[in-house]
């Protein structure tokens, strides 16, 4: 009898233990459960935003490319003009919060594989506190405008994109870069590398494909259209981000309240046989020394 009490003890604590980490996989259950809910109901939202966003933004690259056939070659925009790339900018968009799975990772990774891999100087525009903590001590940060998601607005990404495309035409930068994963459906996002600047211009070939009525001309239209373009570009890409992160995050919760069902079944089923366990070996016990106190 004084041999088996020990190993009692050991179950009891035991099944307090298994008890106490099913509380706490329950909670984490509701925690994740609850998180799944949000981005699904605000990736409602950003969805129908970048899907509005996306016809507005090619129907006006089209005007371009249609004005742009016909308009004065001689008179090249200075956000379209190529030089000998010496120095680049790369903005990087993530999310400020984690849990959202390779969401925040990847475009990470697909950062520094690109300025690793970079023969020239190279800074960064860091849109999303995951990237800039990521790169923030072993890379050069022009910008950190993780701040333009608190109550986010074209009017806003337009001020930080005007920023850089005034670097970008006083020579500060050759080649400007958007890194951000692009919206496809809420269980997949791609992540997309653009180029902002220079804007490429398409070739002329003296027959423009367009039926238009220029007032004042060509040119003066151009230089209005192009910089509303790449900041329209920049905006797009930010809502494309916000898009795809609640889908990642939305999908991520699932995942993980899924697992965590799973292993809270797994442990139920272990403490119920602990349990029985136990109190198997409780009767054997008590039955042991009532034998005992019968045969003394």
């Amino acid at each position: 009898t004084n041999n088996r009490q020990p190993t009692t003890k050991l179950n009891m604590a035991n099944l307090k233990e298994i008890r106490g980490r099913i509380t706490s996989i329950s909670s984490t259950m509701q925690i994740t459960s609850a998180m799944k809910m949000v981005s699904a109901a605000k990736l409602k939202k950003a969805q129908d935003a970048i899907v509005m966003l996306r016809p507005y933004s090619e129907k006006l690259q089209e005007i371009i490319q249609n004005v742009s056939a016909s308009s004065d070659s001689d008179n090249v925009s200075a956000f379209a003009q190529k030089r000998e790339v010496k120095k680049v900018l790369y903005i990087a968009i993530t999310s400020n919060r984690g849990l959202a799975g390779a969401f925040n990772s990847s475009i990470i990774k697909e950062l520094n594989h690109r300025i690793s891999n970079s023969a020239v100087e190279v800074e960064v525009l860091t849109i999303g506190k995951k990237v800039f903590d990521a790169v923030k001590k072993n890379r050069t940060i022009y910008d950190n405008q993780s701040a333009i998601f608190d109550h986010m607005s074209f009017e806003k990404v337009s001020k930080v994109t005007s920023a850089v495309m005034k670097d970008f035409s006083q020579g500060k930068f050759d080649e400007v870069h958007l890194i951000y994963n692009k919206f496809l459906n809420a269980a997949n996002q791609e992540v997309k590398t653009e180029q902002l600047l220079p804007i490429s211009m398409p070739e002329t070939d003296g027959n423009a494909n367009s039926d238009y009525i220029f007032e004042p001309n060509r040119n003066e239209i151009l230089d209005s259209l192009i910089p509303k373009s790449i900041k329209t570009q920049v905006y797009k890409a930010v809502l494309d981000s916000i898009a795809s992160e609640h889908g990642a995050r939305m999908t991520a919760m699932h995942k993980a309240t899924d697992n965590a069902q799973a292993l809270k079944n797994d442990l139920v089923i272990f403490y119920n046989k602990a349990r029985q366990a136990a109190i198997t070996n409780e009767i054997l016990e008590i039955v042991s020394g009532a034998e005992a106190l019968k045969n003394s």
